[in-house]
């Protein structure tokens, strides 16, 4: 594990996913972080690379070419190499491998590099070409925050708060974790989403187009916060397991497929690409 702190914030980082595992309010003493209960969501803030979301019966198409590839990508389930950090900084070097080549047929470094910035973390995805072509890739976070910060407290206590009032429609997805074409609408208090359990039955809740780029968890009760801000990333999903005491915040440079049909990586909605000798970088920040 890694450990980065300030004055503000303690940050643990697993090598395994490059994962963000504990994000500690020094403050407060608050855990901020989801800790993977196995029995419910064995995950704490994934990285999803190199797709975001379901494909289509888990198939990645390539030049004509079919690779298997599951939900979210392998970046999530692989051992990333450390980088030389220090006490505020830390980075994790996931390498192209024959291994990967064998589901994803490009040569690149993907990197996650986490920064402490006074009382924020920047995550920032780089996504270095080692290759003779473009390559096509899809990039985002999964962050799972504990809700409520306290105990005491109630999940529907707490509220999603956006930076901007938004007429929202949330994407719909069916079983396999594919975009139906349909939309419902997402009612909103103000600029406020009130937590309720119910909200998130039909799995995640994902929006396109939004005004806002920065999204924070109140409380009723009191007024600490944790916000999310995502300059460049289009697509935000929120999930949580139902019945779970956390929800996910997660900014989307990509998004699932379609069920309609198969696409090529280079049509696929939302596809970024880095050219030869090129290199990718985005960020967002977790402040407290």
């Amino acid at each position: 594990m890694t450990i980065l702190e300030n004055e503000y914030l303690r940050a643990t980082i697993d090598a395994k996913g490059a994962q963000l595992t504990s994000l500690v309010n020094k403050q407060t003493g608050v855990e901020h972080m989801w800790q993977a209960d196995p029995d419910v969501w064995a995950y704490h803030a994934p990285n999803l690379f190199p797709i975001v979301g379901g494909l289509l019966n888990n198939e990645l198409h390539v030049d004509g070419k079919t690779y298997k590839m599951n939900r979210h990508g392998f970046a999530r389930q692989s051992e990333f190499l450390v980088l030389e950090g220090d006490s505020e900084h830390a980075g994790f070097s996931l390498p192209y491998s024959d291994h990967t080549l064998e589901v994803y047929p490009y040569k690149f470094d993907f990197q996650v590099l986490y920064t402490l910035i006074d009382n924020a973390l920047r995550i920032t995805y780089k996504l270095i070409n080692r290759d003779t072509q473009t390559v096509y890739f899809s990039v985002g976070g999964h962050p799972a925050f504990n809700v409520p910060f306290n105990t005491g407290e109630a999940y529907e206590d707490y509220y999603l708060e956006f930076e901007t009032p938004e007429d929202l429609h949330a994407h719909l997805l069916n079983a396999d974790g594919q975009f139906t074409g349909e939309t419902t609408p997402v009612a909103l208090d103000g600029k406020k989403l009130h937590l309720k359990r119910e909200l998130f039955a039909n799995d995640a809740l994902v929006f396109k187009g939004l005004k806002s780029r920065l999204v924070t968890i109140k409380s009723t009760r009191h007024d600490k916060t944790l916000a999310v801000e995502f300059p460049h990333f289009n697509y935000l999903g929120v999930w949580s397991k139902p019945g779970a005491d956390f929800v996910c915040i997660e900014p989307w440079l990509g998004c699932a497929d379609s069920a309609d049909g198969v696409k090529d990586i280079k049509e696929k909605e939302a596809i970024q690409k880095v050219a030869v000798g090129h290199v990718f970088e985005s960020a967002y920040f977790i402040s407290i």
